[in-house]
């Protein structure tokens, strides 16, 4: 996909990333100088996180002043609120490598209408690599199209995931996922940046990718990219609504399929009520007493409930003007 063929909507998207990649490359340099501040622990924002934002919403809003605007720095100050075009947008994922002068860290921006991720951009300003994808035209990298890895056997799989960091985080929830995922897989990844990961299912580069604890911007433009390489995208249990659950699976195909056995158990999406009676004796046959339980789902801090949720992987795209 070429610039001239890029849809209208989905180059200012690339437009904007560029800006914001502009702005980081810079600040990149003189990372001594930067001034940083704690959202909470372990979970960072710099100047640079809010000079890139600030670049990407001026870039979206002088060419749809109508369209409304998900940031993760911002919220939804800006933009009309009321819009079905939204943009969800995050100007600086992995933003603690970024501090550390650790060059795994991105652009991502992703325009839903009607709650349907329609529009993505992945930047990575460091190896200038441009991600995107529309819905239905596939996705790519640097005009070269992507697919997804053809590997069937999960023995053969790498696998990208991510580590918990925030306080109240439950790790030993993670160590008993990778317990399970580890001798089964040819190896586990954690870069440090959602976004970036799931452009490498897309690419191929991991066979699949799976983390908790995410909140919409950091991974709408992803998924669709993912999608439109040919991959699955969904939560613990294979169900397509993980765009607000906090936890996502990615991957090719296969290895999606053998990934969902093993990682169900340790979902937090709402289960539906059922009758105390009924739920005990199976959920007790079925769990060993080393399985962990299954809780609800985090809430977003930052105006999560108003994200769009996600389509199901390759699902029929709704009637848009697109």
């Amino acid at each position: 996909m070429t610039q001239q063929t890029l849809h209208p909507m989905l180059n200012i998207a690339v437009k904007a990333a560029r800006a914001a990649g502009a702005i980081i490359n810079r600040g990149s340099m003189d990372l001594d100088l930067l001034k940083i501040n704690t959202k909470s622990p372990n979970d960072f924002v710099t100047e640079v996180d809010q000079l890139a934002e600030e670049a990407i919403i001026d870039t979206i809003l002088q060419a749809y002043p109508a369209h409304g605007i998900l940031a993760e720095e911002s919220g939804r100050e800006r933009g009309n609120k009321s819009s079905d075009f939204v943009w969800i947008i995050d100007p600086l994922d992995g933003t603690t490598n970024f501090i550390h002068g650790f060059p795994v860290y991105c652009v991502s921006i992703a325009l839903t209408f009607r709650g349907k991720v329609e529009q993505a951009v992945v930047y990575d300003p460091n190896r200038n690599d441009l991600f995107v994808a529309s819905r239905g035209r596939g996705a790519y990298l640097n005009d070269k199209r992507l697919r997804v890895s053809r590997r069937t056997r999960l023995q053969d799989s790498l696998i990208g995931t991510g580590f918990p960091f925030r306080r109240g985080d439950n790790f030993q929830r993670y160590m008993k996922m990778f317990e399970t995922l580890m001798p089964l897989c040819a190896g586990l990844r954690r870069p440090g940046s959602a976004a970036l990961d799931l452009c490498y299912v897309a690419a191929g580069y991991y066979d699949a990718f799976f983390e908790t604890g995410l909140s919409p911007w950091d991974i709408a433009a992803g998924s669709l990219i993912v999608t439109e390489a040919g991959g699955l995208v969904g939560n613990f249990t294979g169900e397509p609504d993980f765009m607000n659950q906090r936890e996502i699976l990615a991957g090719a195909p296969k290895i999606y399929g053998q990934l969902v056995p093993l990682l169900s158990p340790f979902t937090r999406v709402i289960q539906e009520e059922v009758a105390p009676a009924e739920a005990a004796a199976p959920a007790e046959e079925a769990a060993s007493e080393e399985s962990p339980k299954v809780r609800k789902p985090l809430r977003l801090r930052k105006k999560a409930a108003e994200g769009p949720d996600a389509a199901p992987a390759n699902g029929p795209a709704e009637d848009a003007p697109f």
